[in-house]
């Protein structure tokens, strides 16, 4: 990382993302890019999300997927379903499994334990795991210190952590929409616990619920400052709230709101090494756009995705899909790893 061009500081940084013309601001985001990605290449990674279970006893009001204990659609995924998906994933090229669910009180440490001694001793496969609402809700209820928890399911063979419940990471915000899930603080001593295990993670940003453009960056520089500290961070993921069949009722985040916190993040997190785009939830012209305003990766060709379609957004892509939109805006297409090792 470049320190010798001046950081961006929070001040500049909301003077940017208020009042600079969004394509001055994607340009900037794009020289970045640039600089960090010279070979032109944007990458892609094959895998499914795969919800174990849909019970949930978080209640977020921005959710429409999951079910509390007991409903009549709440499930807990079987292990012929799982294998089933898995091998299906393989089949496609698949490399890794995105594995999340939700805060089921009726599941222990020793059920994940199980269910990822399962999937690694059967199939040759990335499990990329369990986000930290979950990991927090699992060492809480099991008594035990976080760390032990994720040695737990170290061993047991998680190998990474996907960035999920980030939301906004200001609890002000998380307070109303999401009151029973773990706060920032708690999100955050997640994240840096595994990254002193070992663990690389991703970091996301869910945004246009109800929180201002002071607390979207205060949430980039919670992330720029952890970066800064343990380096374990691969990639971030910012998207906009999908209100449709949730209970939160405001005006859908539009493209260009989209395409400047997409810049903005590429410009803040200098230290983050990739930036990903998200055509589930903006269709693939504007993720196409967003390989010009400073993201270098389409992240996964989901093969299988079930919590933005619930609120109604259905995009989906194949391999072939996913190259062709990489290479008609002028760039390089190429399969990754969890890691961002080309494949």
């Amino acid at each position: 990382m470049n320190h010798s061009k001046k950081r961006l500081d929070f001040h500049d940084a909301l003077d940017l993302y208020r009042d600079q013309d969004l394509l001055s601001l994607g340009a900037m985001a794009d020289r970045v890019r640039q600089d960090l990605h010279p070979d032109g290449a944007v990458t892609y990674v094959v895998d499914r999300n795969i919800n174990y279970t849909n019970v949930c006893c978080s209640g977020c009001r921005f959710c429409a997927f999951f079910r509390p204990p007991g409903h009549a659609e709440a499930y807990v995924i079987t292990r012929e379903e799982l294998s089933r998906k898995i091998e299906e994933t393989i089949a496609l090229g698949g490399t890794q499994i995105l594995l999340q669910g939700g805060i089921h009180p009726g599941l222990g440490l020793d059920y994940y334990e199980d269910l990822l001694r399962f999937i690694t001793t059967n199939f040759p496969i990335h499990v990329h795991g369990f986000s930290p609402p979950e990991i927090h809700y699992i060492a809480r209820k099991e008594g035990l210190p976080l760390r032990d928890t994720l040695v737990h399911l170290m061993e047991a063979g998680l190998g990474s952590i996907p960035g999920g419940g980030a939301e906004i990471l200001v609890d002000r915000v998380r307070k109303q929409v999401s009151p029973r899930k773990c706060t920032a603080d708690e999100w955050l001593g997640v994240m840096e616990t595994a990254h002193g295990l070992g663990l690389r993670t991703t970091a996301t940003m869910m945004f246009g619920q109800i929180e201002t453009p002071e607390e979207r960056l205060e949430h980039l520089f919670r992330i720029r400052d952890l970066q800064e500290r343990t380096g374990g961070f691969t990639a971030f993921i910012p998207w906009t709230f999908q209100p449709d069949n949730t209970r939160l009722t405001v005006p859908k985040a539009t493209s260009a709101e989209y395409l400047r916190l997409l810049a903005l993040s590429r410009l803040v997190l200098d230290n983050v090494p990739n930036i990903q785009a998200s055509w589930v939830t903006q269709g693939p012209k504007i993720a196409q756009v967003a390989l010009k305003f400073g993201a270098n990766d389409l992240g996964s060709t989901m093969i299988e995705e079930n919590v933005v379609a619930a609120a109604g957004v259905a995009f989906g892509l194949s391999r072939d899909d996913m190259i062709g939109i990489v290479e008609t805006a002028g760039f390089r297409a190429r399969q990754r790893d969890t890691f961002y090792n080309h494949v």
